[in-house]
């Protein structure tokens, strides 16, 4: 087997490939705030599930552990947001002072979930996580003296930073593409550090990976803490952008669209989860002529894409650094 590793060639993108991809995302980057409202709520839409995208992939792709209950996260930043910038609690902070709060809560509410989780695999560590995200959506449900219960809690804060108004969509669209690119580049840095050799050992075989001196169980809680901390983040600024939370937003349904995005699109691949999201966020909105028919044919197109490549659009050999390294490469 070593053998076999050591003569496996890398792999390569086209030239043209990488070439294309980048200036097609230039033109769609430099293009999307001129266009009207609504295209740039649905790229707005898009940006967030590739965040929530990146940091579920942390969990699911690179340490393996099949998480359901990544919406709770998501529901924790949106909430934090929404009861200190808003008559709630009557408190009012700016938006970069609930930053840092919301992911020091989400990688709180990670560890919470990891610890109980740490002896759990597969279908169970599925099932577990599915009613911890349940939990957290019927306590905010219930909570009507903090969190105003099924109704929600409206008129949240514009958001600005430093002074500068981050509140219509043409500037959420440069906050969300910010936070996207500093989160992906930060989990490519993490997936080529030690921490993320130790998630491919245990994502392979963590009897094995414990065998040979891994620290499984703090490597599993640092990769739901630091995923926890990437939902939060992007719970904070779909509550800016919205300025209005409800426990609606936060079902079950939206934790299996972001691991169905990240299966279709490739698992353990940044590159992979952008195109996972725009087939799932994108094509609905290009099929709502054809309401009555456009689930079906989604539905339809899901089950072709994995059985013609049950590995995803972008496989996990095909990453960021292949591409670039194919630009530059004689």
């Amino acid at each position: 087997m070593a053998s076999t590793v050591l003569t496996t060639a890398p792999a390569r993108a086209p030239r043209w490939l990488a070439f294309l991809l980048i200036a097609l995302a230039a033109a769609l980057i430099v293009a999307t705030p001129f266009l009207p409202n609504y295209y740039i709520r649905v790229a707005n839409s898009l940006l967030i599930y590739i965040l929530l995208g990146i940091g579920l992939n942390i969990v699911v792709g690179y340490a393996g552990l099949l998480d359901l209950g990544f919406v709770a996260f998501y529901a924790v930043g949106a909430y934090t947001y929404a009861l200190l910038a808003s008559n709630q609690l009557g408190i009012h902070l700016p938006l970069l002072a609930i930053l840092p709060i919301a992911a020091v809560i989400g990688a709180a509410t990670g560890i919470l979930l990891g610890l109980p989780v740490l002896r759990l695999r597969g279908d169970y560590l599925a099932i577990v996580t599915l009613g911890f995200g349940e939990i957290i959506r019927i306590v905010i449900n219930n909570m009507d003296w903090l969190t105003n219960g099924p109704k929600g809690i409206p008129a949240l804060d514009r958001a600005d930073m430093l002074g500068i108004s981050v509140a219509r969509p043409s500037e959420i669209f440069w906050l969300l593409l910010v936070t996207c690119i500093l989160a992906g580049l930060a989990v490519w840095r993490l997936q080529k550090s030690i921490l993320g050799k130790a998630w491919a050992a245990i994502r392979e075989d963590q009897d094995a990976a414990a065998g040979v001196g891994v620290n499984t169980t703090n490597a599993k809680l640092a990769a739901f803490a630091i995923s926890a901390t990437i939902g939060s983040i992007a719970g904070v600024i779909f509550a800016a952008s919205q300025r209005f939370v409800s426990p609606e937003s936060f079902s079950l349904q939206e934790s299996i669209l972001i691991v169905l995005l990240i299966v279709i699109g490739g698992i353990g691949n940044i590159l992979g989860i952008i195109a996972g999201a725009a087939i799932l966020i994108l094509l609905p909105e290009v099929l709502r002529e054809f309401a009555e028919w456009r689930i079906l044919f989604l539905g339809l197109l899901m089950v072709v894409l994995i059985i013609i490549r049950p590995g995803g659009i972008v496989p996990r050999s095909l990453g960021p650094d292949v591409l670039f390294k194919s630009l530059f490469r004689r």
